[in-house]
């Protein structure tokens, strides 16, 4: 674990005014500061060789930081980071993400996660999160789609606290169908919207002449039957 970062010095009011012997202004030299020891912070988990953090640097910093390596955080940092690659943060995201967070160590970073979960559940926030999710998932160049078994655990991870019977009955129905082997962008956009917008367990309100994926379609059919 990197050494505890020590406390700033309070900069006076004027500080845009406030110059040092070498002519720059003493707020330009708390940002550099701040960028400086948020770049120190990054070299301590990345690979030098890739020059970015890789795998083992997120579980050491999972580890560091008191989390699982699949905490539902991790996603959410690695979406205010806008990774665009599973597993790995680049110093340009590192840098403009933690800059976006207000923290430049790993104390302040631990104590920022609890805002962040705050900040991904408001409305405005919550589906661009959600569709990132899946993004995240596209490892491959050009996949445009993910395998149920990955779906699965992203709906746990993603809906499961705010649509939990919705959640379990979709991945117990995904699990035991035939017809999907994997699920696209629009499929799992409309995932959500079936949270949000159709009364559970009743599915009174489902019209399957409105624009639903055919696989949502199979769905409420089989909780029907199971109901019946």
């Amino acid at each position: 674990m990197p050494p505890r970062a020590s406390k700033r010095k309070s900069v006076p009011p004027n500080s845009s005014t406030v110059t040092s012997s070498d002519g720059r202004s003493v707020s330009n030299k708390a940002k550099t500061k701040g960028m400086e020891k948020i770049d120190r912070l990054f070299n301590t988990y990345a690979n030098s060789s890739l020059g970015m953090i890789d795998p083992e640097g997120i579980e050491a910093l999972c580890a560091d930081l008191g989390v699982d390596y699949t905490d539902v955080r991790i996603l959410m940092l690695a979406w205010k980071l806008k990774s665009e690659k599973q597993g790995y943060f680049t110093r340009e995201e590192w840098q403009t993400g933690l800059k976006a967070l207000g923290v430049d160590s790993l104390s302040k970073l631990k104590k920022a996660l609890p805002e962040l979960e705050k900040e991904v559940e408001k409305p405005s926030n919550y589906e661009d999160f959600y569709t990132y999710a899946f993004r995240y998932c596209l490892t491959e160049e050009k996949q445009k789609s993910v395998d149920i078994e990955s779906i699965c655990e992203l709906l746990n991870l993603v809906l499961g606290v705010q649509f939990r019977p919705q959640v379990d009955s979709l991945v117990e129905y995904l699990k035991i169908q035939n017809d999907y082997k994997v699920i696209n962008a629009d499929q799992w956009i409309n995932f959500l919207r079936f949270c949000k917008e159709i009364s559970f367990p009743d599915l009174r309100n489902y019209d399957a002449n409105q624009a639903w994926p055919l696989i949502l379609d199979n769905f409420v059919e089989w909780m029907r039957e199971k109901q019946s």
